[in-house]
């Protein structure tokens, strides 16, 4: 990698690894939980009681944040905004009680209220056998919370990113919640922003955007981040704010 181009990573990476650049993101919402989770004193739940936030409170919350982020961020946290009101902000009663919101209004692009439903249901039936969701790879928490199809190809973005949210551990912007998961094993979320500002700085020469180029994009990072290389992609989101500067 060209020393330029690293410094400049190594700067980004550093500089953007902090929440104020995150506070109108996906990762508020899953943030907001394992805030009040972690607070001393608990928060005045709807019923008047005292409540806090589990774990699959906040894994669930990522699964939604993360499976509506595309888009314009403004839009991305209004809807998630719709979506935690409707669950009135219990993510976890909310999907076990199995009264969900099921109809064909959008509630985010083309993610219709039925396809929550859908999640709501997976989730679920997840839940009433298993404690948290860490226990699947990305390949099944595609199909067996996602509903979407098998594909051995996929880059699964909005996995990977729900991993990096609920793997990494320096305590800055991720939660670092799932204790059993190494974060050397993350791989860079990959959509087309990404994949084209990783062509620009010459991190990988693929043309596909599956996950054989994220892999070599999350490589490329491990020459600067060897025992975190999803830190990479704070460094690829300051280079977007710096090129579009």
């Amino acid at each position: 990698m060209d020393q330029a181009i690293a410094d400049k990573l190594l700067f980004w990476a550093e500089r953007y690894n902090n929440p104020k650049y995150f506070e109108e993101d996906p990762i508020a919402f899953p943030r907001r939980f394992y805030q009040m989770m972690t607070t001393v004193q608990p928060v005045l739940g709807f019923e008047g009681g005292e409540w806090r936030p589990s774990l699959q409170d906040i894994e669930i919350a990522a699964v939604f944040a993360a499976h509506f982020a595309w888009g314009r961020r403004a839009m991305i946290v209004r809807d998630c905004s719709r979506l935690f009101d409707e669950m009135m902000w219990r993510p976890y009663d909310y999907v076990m009680a199995g009264e969900w919101r099921n109809d064909s209004t959008s509630i985010h692009r083309t993610v219709k209220w039925s396809e929550v439903a859908a999640i709501c249901k997976r989730l679920k039936a997840f839940y009433a056998a298993s404690s948290t969701l860490e226990v699947l790879s990305a390949d099944e928490m595609r199909v067996k919370i996602y509903g979407q199809k098998k594909d051995p190809k996929a880059a699964n973005k909005k996995i990977w990113m729900m991993r990096r949210w609920m793997i990494r551990d320096d305590g800055r912007v991720d939660l670092g919640l799932w204790k059993n998961s190494d974060k050397r094993d993350l791989v860079i979320p990959l959509d087309v922003h990404v994949y084209r500002q990783a062509s620009e700085l010459g991190l990988t020469k693929r043309r596909s955007k599956d996950i054989v180029t994220a892999r070599d994009i999350t490589d490329s990072f491990r020459e600067l981040f060897p025992d975190d290389p999803a830190k990479g992609d704070f460094a690829l989101f300051g280079y977007g704010v710096n090129s579009n500067a």
